[in-house]
């Protein structure tokens, strides 16, 4: 009795370190981000509860979908190297981070060209519906349409810019026909604000640090608490976007956030490695294979 009391206690304590680890991690890299920026922009413009509705939906799908992926890996590989690989996920990026960190400016210089690429994704998805925008093939911002730059002259910054660009190819054109066609039903359906909130943060969070820091860590612990803390951590990042992330974001220092976050992410490094290594049984492991 006692030993199953001691199984259920770490069991217990696994569970919250992993709630807590996932909880932090959304936390300290969602916030500022340009998905934050896009919920509170959005939030501006349209009903506040239907963008968060959107953007809540989107996050929980993603985490959702990268917590499954996660769990996917210790079928394929050991635990063991799972656990050693996160450890080393993080360390990479903890050092990236605070490289960037170092090298960014105090004040909200860097949060304001966050903002600024937000808007042209929320514009360039906006022309894309429909038609305002577009000249040729290409989507211009409208402030620079009223100051009568040409497309060649606009720098591509935003990845929101670019994806509206027309296909080229039939499969390209009519793979857009269907995205369309589902875009405009579930439009219908949900309404053109929920599925612009949608779509514009699970592209903006596709490929995002976050998603993969949620692989690794649903690859390292239970996926079920895992995707549970990730929830928790978007619906108080997105809660706040759309409540006050304009003002928020006047206030805050993405150097500070970004050291926090580089901090965080250093200690969770540390913290995987240090059970990789533990779970290392040196009575079954050979470690000289070749003698």
């Amino acid at each position: 009795m006692a030993q199953d009391a001691s199984v259920l206690s770490s069991v217990d304590e696994g569970a919250f370190h992993a709630l807590w680890r996932s909880f932090a991690m959304i936390i300290f890299s969602e916030i500022g981000d340009k998905t934050f920026l896009i919920a509170a922009i959005l939030a501006m413009r349209h009903p506040r509860l239907v963008v968060f509705a959107g953007a809540f939906g989107s996050l929980v799908v993603m985490s959702i979908l990268s917590a499954e992926l996660g769990h996917l890996l210790p079928t394929l590989i050991p635990r063991q190297w799972t656990q050693t690989c996160a450890a080393v996920l993080f360390l990479v990026f903890g050092v990236k981070m605070l490289q960037e960190g170092r090298e960014m400016k105090a004040g909200n210089e860097k949060i304001q060209e966050e903002m600024k690429e937000a808007e042209e994704d929320i514009e360039g998805d906006e022309a894309a519906q429909d038609g305002t925008g577009l000249v040729g093939d290409d989507v211009v911002p409208l402030e620079a349409m009223e100051a009568g730059v040409t497309p060649g002259h606009i720098r591509r910054r935003s990845s929101g810019a670019s994806r509206t660009a027309p296909p080229r190819t039939a499969a390209e054109r009519s793979l857009k026909s269907y995205a369309d066609a589902t875009r405009n039903f579930f439009s219908y359906l949900l309404g053109p604000v929920f599925v612009q909130s949608f779509v514009l943060t699970f592209l903006g969070e596709w490929g995002d640090r976050s998603q993969i820091s949620t692989i690794a860590l649903a690859a390292a612990d239970n996926v079920y608490v895992v995707a549970l803390g990730t929830v928790i951590g978007h619906s108080c990042c997105t809660a706040l976007a759309v409540m006050g992330g304009r003002y928020v974001s006047t206030k805050i220092s993405v150097k500070h956030v970004t050291l926090a976050a580089s901090a965080l992410f250093l200690l969770f490094g540390v913290v995987y490695l240090y059970e990789a290594l533990l779970a290392i049984d040196p009575e079954t492991t050979d470690f000289h294979p070749l003698t």
